[in-house]
C-alpha cells in the first residue's frame, strides 16, 4: 500500500472502535479525514466533537451529529492523526495548524487513538518541524523568547513563521504558527515545559503521555502500537 492507502486503512480500523452512544473526538488532517468518512459510513448514533472548522464541515456534510467542547465535558474516544510517532507514543502534531483544539479535545478524552501511515513512525522525534502556536500580538518578541527556550534545551535554532501564499497562516483561534526545525529532540518533556513557560506561546505540538494506542498502516496491513 502507498501512504494514502495506509492512511485510509488506519482510519477505517479506528472507525471499528466506535460504538453507538459514544461521544467521539474527531481529529484534523488527511488521515483523520479517512476516519471521519469511515465513521459516517457506519451510520452509528454518536456525537462528534471536531478539532477544527475543516473537520466540522466534513463531518457535518456526511451527516455526523456534532457538539462542542465545553457543553460536552467528557469524550469517550478521540481519533486523530500525527506528524510523527516516537517512542512511548510521544507525538508531534500541528501540521494542520489545529494543535490547540486538538490538545484540548485529547485531554478531555477517556481514550486517545492515533492513526498514521508507516512513514510517521520515527526512532526520535524532531525531523518534522515542531509547530508552536503563538498570540499574534507581539509575536516577533515571542519568537525571540522561544529561541531562548530552545537554547535552554540545546537547540540553537530559530523558528520560522508559517506562511502560505505569502500570508501568515492563522489558526481557527486567530493565532499564528512558528515551526521549529529541531532535527532531534533528545528530551521532549523538557522542551515541552520550556515552551509552555514562554509568555505568548499558546500551545506546542508535543503530545506526550496522551496517546493510548496507535494504529499504523503498513505495506502488510494495520499494526497496533502501545506505549
Amino acid at each position: 500500500m502507498d501512504a494514502d492507502a495506509q492512511k485510509k486503512a488506519s482510519g477505517e480500523a479506528a472507525a471499528q472502535l466506535v460504538e453507538s452512544g459514544m461521544v467521539v473526538g474527531l481529529g484534523t488532517g488527511s488521515t483523520a479525514a479517512w476516519f471521519v468518512k469511515a465513521l459516517a459510513a457506519r451510520k452509528l448514533d454518536i456525537l462528534g466533537v471536531p478539532t477544527s472548522l475543516a473537520t466540522a464541515n466534513l463531518a457535518e456534510s456526511l451527516g455526523i451529529r456534532l457538539g462542542e467542547l465545553g457543553p460536552v465535558r467528557s469524550i469517550d474516544l478521540t481519533v486523530d492523526g500525527a506528524d510523527e510517532i516516537g517512542p512511548a507514543l510521544a507525538l508531534i502534531k500541528g501540521g494542520g495548524a489545529a494543535l490547540l483544539r486538538e490538545k484540548l479535545v485529547w485531554e478531555a478524552s477517556k481514550r486517545c487513538v492515533v492513526i498514521a501511515d508507516a512513514e510517521k513512525r520515527v526512532a526520535k522525534l524532531g525531523k518534522f518541524p515542531l509547530p508552536i502556536e503563538v498570540v499574534a500580538f507581539g509575536h516577533e518578541t515571542t519568537m525571540l523568547r522561544i529561541c531562548d527556550a530552545l537554547g535552554e534545551c540545546d537547540l540553537g535554532i530559530a523558528p520560522r513563521l508559517r506562511v502560505k501564499d505569502g500570508v501568515p497562516v492563522k489558526t481557527d483561534n486567530g493565532n499564528l504558527i512558528y515551526d521549529a526545525a529541531c532535527g532531534r529532540i533528545e528530551d521532549p518533556a523538557a522542551l515541552a515545559a520550556a515552551l509552555k513557560s514562554v509568555t505568548g506561546v499558546v500551545e506546542h505540538g508535543l503530545f506526550l503521555d496522551l496517546a493510548d494506542v496507535a494504529l499504523v498502516g503498513t505495506a502488510d496491513g494495520v499494526v497496533t502500537l502501545e506505549p
